[in-house]
């Protein structure tokens, strides 16, 4: 028998968590062999899906359906594709919605997008198209049943009044049919829990999944959370001083943090995480790892075949 002080996270074991991790489409050839072999890294683990990002413009819409496509006919992960209202009509969102049901997929991941000129700048509706996630949610389930996710934002999203603001653009998401949300990234789960403290009180009781990013790069990461409205605690910026150009040490770090982190989550009883990989599979593996997820022996068997 376990003693009682021994925290459930160093206790799991396949199937007490799940996991699902966000890709986001090749713009190049080096960039699509990275993705791919990131993909064959962490698709062994079984995550409950992959999610692929979608930006404004056809050259991106583009390239996410043909990674989503690839995925659905070469791997056995279960692919959700993103979907935004930026810089399309209805008539051509819904166009996508019908391609993606007529491909196989069954799962996308609704947002509103950031305005076409960047994160900061003023959001404005595309004329004769989505208003906002809500709306996009309600239009995509009036073309077919798919299991629909949206954001939700620990610290609020940067444009809204008030995170009790920001919570009712939750609700108006669920009403419309969303079933669960993924949360944008945080670095203090203190944050998290006073944000799902809220959520649970204004009555809502989906799934909040926690967002995590691996600090492959303080700065990046840093850049990120400014963008999006995350704060950034002063301990973190510490851990990685004097690192920026010691790879190999800031990766230790990195791995520490994460793991720190996630098994944080885990002992207050956290059993669902969405890593944003940002396309490297090396960090997130680890983690997963100390989580008690172990490759499938079918991946494992193959893998020993093509080695002899």
């Amino acid at each position: 028998m376990l003693a009682s002080s021994e925290p459930k996270s160093r206790i799991l074991g396949r199937g007490a968590i799940d996991v699902s991790f966000e890709f986001f489409p090749p713009k190049t050839a080096a960039m699509e062999e990275t993705l791919w072999r990131s993909i064959r890294r962490l698709e062994p683990l079984r995550p409950k899906y992959v999610s692929v990002t979608y930006g404004a413009g056809g050259s991106t819409r583009e390239r996410t359906h043909a990674t989503v496509a690839r995925m659905l006919s070469e791997t056995t992960l279960k692919p959700a594709a993103h979907l935004t209202c930026v810089s399309a009509t209805k008539g051509e969102v819904d166009a996508i919605v019908r391609d993606y049901w007529d491909l196989g997929v069954r799962h996308i991941v609704a947002l509103r997008g950031d305005p076409p000129d960047g994160a900061g700048a003023r959001y404005e509706p595309t004329p004769g198209g989505y208003v906002n996630a809500a709306d996009l949610v309600k239009g995509i389930k009036q073309i077919a049943p798919f299991e629909i996710s949206v954001a939700c934002y620990p610290e609020k999203h940067p444009e809204s009044l008030s995170v009790d603001a920001d919570i009712d653009m939750l609700k108006a998401k669920i009403d419309a049919g969303a079933s669960a949300a993924i949360s944008q990234f945080f670095f203090d789960n203190e944050v998290f829990f006073r944000y799902l403290d809220r959520v649970r009180a204004a009555g809502i009781t989906i799934p909040i999944v926690p967002g995590i990013i691996p600090i492959h790069n303080f700065k990046q990461c840093a850049g990120f959370a400014t963008r999006s409205g995350a704060s950034v605690p002063d301990w973190l910026g510490h851990r990685f001083e004097g690192l920026d150009d010691d790879q190999e040490t800031r990766h230790l770090v990195a791995a520490a943090v994460a793991a720190e982190q996630v098994l944080g989550l885990v002992d207050q009883g956290i059993t669902e995480f969405h890593f944003y990989t940002l396309n490297r599979a090396d960090l997130v593996y680890a983690i997963c790892y100390l989580l008690g997820l172990r490759p499938a022996k079918a991946f494992a068997g193959a893998k020993e075949k093509a080695a002899s």
